[in-house]
């Protein structure tokens, strides 16, 4: 079997076998393809070691991320994996493929100052009762009041929402369901948004249903929206071109350490499934007392 062909035999398991999402099944594509680029369309039991690590060092050559060729090298072991499983190889080439060790870029972190007064300044737009502007300021004041990610602030209902005690049900990764805290500055954000601005966007669709934070033309709001929102106005207040809801996330987790919580409370608060992947906010405060040091202590 070709090698494109046997890419897409193995697509088709990932999707239909595995259950895969499409953005993972486009992912492992892509990987793949760049293979294809790289060896030709041979043969599937042509591509040996050599060529493997061939691909690898070109990808290294012109610059890729590490984390790219790592998570290409795990794509040609689920591949070939798969392909020995089905008897489509005798040998797995990707065995002996060293994968290499991907860099842990700590995230970007907004200053709790610089964040408080943009919510300050979104806060004041609600005021003049704009619908939108109201979403919006409930919606950043949730994000960063609650750590929460961004598909998860997409998939909140109304009703999920307990304004009296300042705790929100999301559906997190893998469908698990946790309850999250967030302030009172996010809950004013959400009565007054919920009482005066959701009305007046929901008038405008039928198809609103229990959605809590609704686009311009009454329908939920989805990821996209949330994006640009945040990149227009997070961004330049933490002086980044570019910036998603997960610098708010970052920025959340940081600020709750740094106030002294408990490290497995920020996990569940988190949703994070380990504990490990929790820990790299230690490291972001850990670099922010190392850099408030270096700046005011005379013998730094």
């Amino acid at each position: 079997m070709q090698l494109s062909r046997a890419i897409d035999a193995f697509a088709v398991h990932l999707e239909n076998v595995r259950r895969l999402s499409p953005a993972t099944v486009r992912a492992y594509r892509a990987d793949l393809a760049d293979l294809v680029s790289a060896v030709g369309d041979r043969e599937l039991d042509a591509v040996d070691l050599d060529a493997l690590r061939d691909w690898l060092w070109r990808a290294t050559q012109r610059g890729d991320a590490r984390s790219t060729v790592a998570r290409r090298t795990s794509s040609a072991r689920a591949l070939f994996r798969w392909a020995r499983e089905e008897v489509l190889v005798e040998t797995d080439p990707s065995l002996r493929l060293v994968t290499p060790k991907r860099g842990r870029a700590l995230p970007h972190v907004a200053t709790a100052e610089s964040l408080g007064e943009l919510l300050k300044r979104m806060a004041a737009a609600a005021e003049e009762g704009d619908p939108t502007a109201l979403r919006d300021h409930a919606a950043l004041e949730l994000l960063y009041g609650s750590g929460v990610r961004v598909s998860e602030l997409c998939g909140l209902d109304v009703d999920d929402l307990d304004l009296e005690r300042g705790t929100a049900r999301v559906l997190g990764k893998g469908s698990k369901e946790r309850v999250v805290p967030f302030g009172t500055p996010a809950a004013r954000a959400l009565s007054a948004y919920l009482s005066r601005g959701r009305p007046v966007l929901a008038a405008r669709s039928d198809g609103a249903g229990g959605a809590l934070l609704l686009g311009a033309r009454g329908g939920r709001m989805g990821p996209r929206a949330v994006y640009a929102l945040v990149a227009r106005t997070v961004g330049p207040a933490m002086g980044v071109e570019t910036a998603g809801p997960h610098a708010l996330r970052h920025s959340a987790a940081t600020h709750l350490l740094d106030g002294g919580a408990d490290l497995r409370a920020v996990q569940e608060i988190l949703g994070h499934a380990s504990l490990g992947t929790t820990q790299i906010y230690t490291h972001v405060s850990t670099e922010r007392l190392a850099a408030a040091y270096r700046l005011a202590h005379p013998r730094a």
